[in-house]
């Protein structure tokens, strides 16, 4: 039985919930190339945020451990990798699709937890065959309409994939480590990861236009500081494994802003699938393993 959570945490979650539901269309509807945008969201969250961990977190980062720094580091490379594969896959697929996918992080996060020895739940195993099939539908529905799509599927798949390594070892560093200490330093490493693709792949950084700018800061304070920072003060108060129910309904929110700002609906017939990998997630979700934290989306 999972407890309610304060009447406050359901507002505030709420709040935060809008605000991760904007990542997936604000990117696709970003006139820049989507590894700068990847970019782009964690300089600026580092922007504001080092600041601020420099002023209050400045020896807890300097006595920082070997194996805490390598972990975080590898945490910030996990995040790059989700960033480079989910950011572009909203150019070739749909926002719903897209977001649907990459939610599937939870299913990830249990197999990883299952290969490293923990005992997964039978209504787990359940609810993850569910969103296989469901991903199967998914993605057949995208490709029998565009076989473009698929590629975005097959990306935001992966999306996923990483998100969820990033989950599972960013909850190893942040035993020891504060959120505040730990995300400044996956961030910047992100940051750095995913510059040095942008500059291997020769993507333009700069001379975008006003709007272009807006967003990418929308952006970033709204999914990337707003939604998460939220989520992270609730869970004081809140089950982890309710915020992590809650944030599913991103996938729900980000296809209804993505059908009213950028004209996306999804087909009728993609519908039923999501439906059905929703509630393949919230099976994972709530039958997690007792010495498993649930997986907190990326997004």
């Amino acid at each position: 039985m999972v407890d309610r959570p304060p009447r406050a945490d359901v507002l505030l979650m709420t709040v935060g919930l809008v605000a991760v539901s904007t990542s997936g269309p604000l990117m696709a509807a970003i006139a820049a190339p989507a590894l700068a945008v990847a970019l782009w969201r964690n300089v600026l969250g580092v922007a504001v945020i080092a600041p601020f961990a420099l002023a209050t977190r400045r020896r807890e980062l300097r006595e920082m451990t070997a194996r805490e720094r390598r972990w975080a580091l590898g945490s910030g490379l996990l995040l790059a990798a989700h960033f480079a594969t989910w950011v572009p896959s909203l150019r070739f697929t749909s926002v719903a699709s897209a977001t649907a996918i990459v939610a599937t992080q939870p299913v990830w996060v249990a197999l990883i937890a299952r290969a490293s020895g923990h005992a997964v739940p039978r209504r787990a195993w359940l609810g993850m065959g569910i969103s296989v099939v469901a991903v199967i539908l998914l993605t057949g529905v995208d490709f029998s309409l565009d076989p473009r799509a698929l590629v975005g599927d097959l990306l935001a798949l992966l999306g996923g994939v990483f998100a969820a390594l990033y989950t599972v070892v960013g909850a190893e560093v942040r035993r020891t480590v504060s959120t505040t200490s730990y995300t400044t330093i996956c961030y910047s490493t992100a940051a750095v990861a995913l510059l040095a693709g942008c500059l291997v792949g020769r993507v333009d950084l700069w001379g975008y236009d006003g709007r272009t700018w807006l967003q990418l800061l929308a952006l970033t304070l709204g999914a990337q500081l707003l939604g998460h920072s939220v989520f992270n003060l609730v869970l004081r108060t809140t089950s982890p494994t309710v915020a992590s129910l809650f944030l599913l309904l991103e996938v729900p929110g980000a296809a209804v802003i993505a059908a009213v700002a950028l004209g996306q609906v999804p087909p009728l017939a993609a519908v039923p699938a999501g439906l059905l990998l929703l509630v393949g997630l919230g099976i994972v979700v709530y039958a997690r393993p007792d010495d498993v934290d649930p997986a907190i989306p990326a997004e």
